[in-house]
């Protein structure tokens, strides 16, 4: 008797073959930028082991060459000594920047394509969800080595978390512990960042992937003209799995090129935490909200009942970007057009949601651009402007033009 066999009697392959085996994947290159997400988060956890047995998350003080350091801190000193301990670190800090570039490109995607509308609005909220959850775990993953430039980071995300009126101070304790930096601080950000966050992406990814099974892969718009009707594409076993075997092994090579090339966040250079405040910015997709941090003044100040207040770190921090959330969510409700399920949408057709998607585009890059207000040397009210009147611009001119090119077809 075969194993196959034996396992068929027992497990029914043949039925698994048919039902899930057999799905057809369309083939097209803005299709893998799912698939990167979810290399990129297999990475992370393969190599994040790796940098777990090293690491301890603690900021009691040790003795290393002669001075006393945080122990976190120390730690990951001890990693990049390892043999290829530092690349594989390093690894790991890019595996992350993919990971959310390729996460927001593909809900772009999905959003210029119009592939969240009825019937899958619950997966578009699902995309969201995993976007802020990694989002959120890139930046815990901030604080972890300790050094100068991880506790001034983390203390000004723990500061943009308390400003939250009423409830700042209960985010502060769930998330940092306390007042950051306290004992408590790195091992409850450590549990975030290794357990409770990996645990709710596996469950999204999960869920997001079986109902993109159930609900069955949007297809390219050419396939409404060569196979009308019908499902075209690949079957997900063997020919999507070589595809993404192959490009996982890409992934992995050219990852590992950069990893070894440009070594992340050499603590070293920055230092163990000081009393000073060092000169530092946040990764590129922290920039916008800092930029918008940068240009508001600390003066705007609102009080509220009960002591409360919001503050320009509140604006700034939660406010703008918690407004940008709160349409995305509500976008698959209040677009309600009808639409031909199977097929996604050319964003030529659709004048008004691709402009306003290049417009936010616009703002999220003025906004990344006021983060280097001091270097340009530029004034809050220059780029006050710049930040409402270029995203506009950018709308109306790609209207208009989207309009005389390809006519009115929404």
């Amino acid at each position: 008797m075969s194993v196959y066999k034996w396992l068929d009697e027992r497990l029914d392959l043949d039925r698994l073959n048919k039902k899930f085996l057999r799905k057809a994947f369309p083939v097209h290159h803005s299709f893998f930028l799912g698939e990167i997400t979810l290399f990129s988060f297999i990475t992370l956890v393969l190599t994040g082991i790796f940098l777990t047995f090293g690491y301890e998350p603690s900021s009691r003080l040790v003795k290393h060459a002669g001075e006393q350091l945080p122990a976190a801190y120390v730690s990951v000193l001890y990693i990049d000594s390892l043999p290829f301990g530092r690349v594989l670190r390093s690894v790991h800090h890019w595996a992350a920047h993919i990971m959310v570039a390729a996460a927001f490109l593909h809900m772009l995607r999905i959003l210029i394509s119009g592939a969240y509308k009825k019937p899958r609005e619950i997966n578009w909220l699902l995309g969201l969800a995993l976007l802020g959850a990694t989002v959120v775990t890139a930046f815990i993953g901030y604080s972890l080595p300790f050094d100068a430039f991880s506790v001034t980071a983390t203390q000004i995300g723990y500061g943009i978390g308390k400003s939250i009126p009423y409830i700042g101070d209960w985010v502060a304790q769930v998330m940092f512990g306390g007042e950051y930096p306290t004992l408590h601080s790195i091992p409850r950000l450590y549990s975030l960042h290794v357990l409770w966050l990996p645990l709710l992406l596996m469950a999204l990814i999960g869920v997001h992937m079986l109902i993109m099974i159930k609900q069955k892969h949007t297809q390219p718009k050419y396939a409404e003209e060569v196979a009308p009707g019908k499902i075209l594409g690949v079957p997900l076993a063997p020919m999507q799995l070589s595809v993404m075997t192959l490009l996982f092994l890409l992934y992995l090579g050219v990852l590992f090129i950069i990893g070894g090339a440009i070594i992340a966040h050499p603590i070293e250079v920055y230092g163990p935490p000081t009393t000073s405040t060092p000169a530092l910015k946040p990764d590129w997709y922290f920039l916008w909200i800092y930029g918008i941090l940068q240009i508001i003044p600390s003066s705007w100040k609102i009080p509220l009942p009960f002591g409360a207040e919001i503050t320009s770190e509140f604006i700034g921090g939660v406010l703008i970007p918690g407004i940008l959330g709160l349409i995305a969510v509500l976008l698959p409700f209040l677009d309600n057009r009808k639409t031909k399920m199977r097929y996604v949408e050319l964003p030529s057709h659709h004048p008004m949601r691709t402009s306003v998607t290049v417009g936010l585009l616009f703002f999220f890059f003025v906004a990344t651009f006021a983060g280097w207000k001091q270097e340009l040397n530029l004034s809050v009210g220059v780029l006050w402007m710049m930040l409402i009147f270029v995203p506009i611009t950018a709308w109306l001119v790609t209207y208009v033009l989207m309009r005389q090119i390809y006519g009115p077809r929404e």
